[in-house]
């Protein structure tokens, strides 16, 4: 599973759960396959992400972002190439993803890779 997709999960179909967002990603083993940067994309993705949630999954993964985005983050080619490694790059093989409210946390990442 990628971070990306990480991004927008949520467990609010859970009985009782108002957001379920975001959840708390445990990660038991990921890899990193390469791809080709493309700063349009990241770019336009930006608008759509959490950036808590991106900051919490990048220390996870032990990347660096900076606390906040920065203001002017289309101009920031450093931190478009870290967006651009931990939202397309590293790959979640294998972990959990537990709900911020229930604390359920039987959702495995290796059933999301058959979906």
């Amino acid at each position: 599973m990628k971070i990306l997709t990480y991004n927008f999960l949520t467990s609010k179909c859970i009985r009782g759960v108002k957001v379920g967002y975001p959840l708390k990603l445990n990660i038991v083993e990921k890899k990193v396959v390469s791809s080709d940067f493309n700063s349009e994309f990241i770019t336009r993705m930006i608008p759509r992400l959490d950036w808590g949630a991106i900051k919490q999954a990048a220390n996870n993964i032990g990347a660096d972002l900076p606390a906040t985005m920065p203001e002017d983050i289309g101009a920031d080619s450093e931190t478009l190439q870290k967006l651009h490694h931990i939202l397309m790059e590293v790959d979640v093989v294998e972990g959990t993803l537990e709900c911020p409210e229930t604390g359920r946390g039987d959702f495995g990442t290796q059933e999301l890779r058959q979906i």
